[in-house]
């Protein structure tokens, strides 16, 4: 249940530095997630409605009533190039809220995908121009436009508090939120983290086994495992 303000737009909000999420775009989930201490991830029911949908962004919020998608036509006037839209609704609901048309309507205004707690149609679509979703559903059931949710308020998407402006990542494995604070210091992280992995794969590459390279043969004798011939 979210509990937040409704019938309101909020007009001046603040993004992470674009710099920063520029840095932060050229990770994946897993090494942000990592990154940032292991906290940020929605819940890994929302998928991709095509494989090859990823995106980074700045996040624009929606608040949705059930069955309802009046407030995605309102905050697609709220888009800056290099957002994300992020749509929670008040309770659950798997119907259709977005398809193509609106997906023209987003792009054109330079958003760079959306992350939504409900349904979506027009997959093949949205497959084909490329424009990355992350879904609840799909579902064909369409919506209706009769009652007022919100616009860049702090919203709960797949578990996830997500501020306006706050960095959005998003691949195969999941969708991640960065508060808008911590771009910076994340991408660093994240960088740092693959410099590292780069190292581990060379030695795995070379045939070593993750106990060595981990460091694992002490903790484990010490908890009494046992090698019998």
């Amino acid at each position: 249940m979210q509990h937040t303000e409704l019938g309101v737009v909020h007009t001046g909000i603040e993004r992470a530095d674009p710099t920063a999420v520029a840095a932060l775009s050229r990770f994946g989930v897993a090494t942000v997630h990592e990154a940032m201490g292991r906290v940020g991830l929605m819940r890994p029911y929302l998928r991709p409605v095509y494989p090859a949908a990823r995106m980074c962004g700045t996040a624009v919020t929606v608040l949705l009533q059930p069955g309802d998608n009046w407030m995605l036509h309102v905050a697609a006037e709220q888009i800056r190039d290099g957002d994300v839209v992020v749509a929670a609704c008040t309770t659950e609901s798997e119907d259709g809220f977005f398809g193509e048309l609106l997906a023209t309507s987003f792009r054109a205004r330079g958003c760079r995908g959306l992350i939504i707690d409900g349904g979506v149609r027009d997959i093949a679509d949205l497959e084909t121009m490329d424009f990355p979703v992350f879904s609840r559903a799909v579902s064909a059931k369409g919506t209706v436009k009769a009652t007022l949710g919100s616009v860049n308020v702090p919203v709960v998407c797949g578990n996830a508090l997500v501020r306006p402006g706050d960095a959005i990542v998003a691949d195969a494995d999941g969708v991640v939120v960065v508060p808008r604070e911590r771009v910076a210091e994340v991408a660093d992280a994240s960088a740092a983290r693959e410099e590292r992995e780069a190292g581990k794969r060379a030695q795995f590459r070379a045939g070593k086994l993750g106990l060595d390279v981990y460091g694992m043969r002490g903790p484990l004798a010490e908890l009494g495992l046992r090698y019998e011939d």
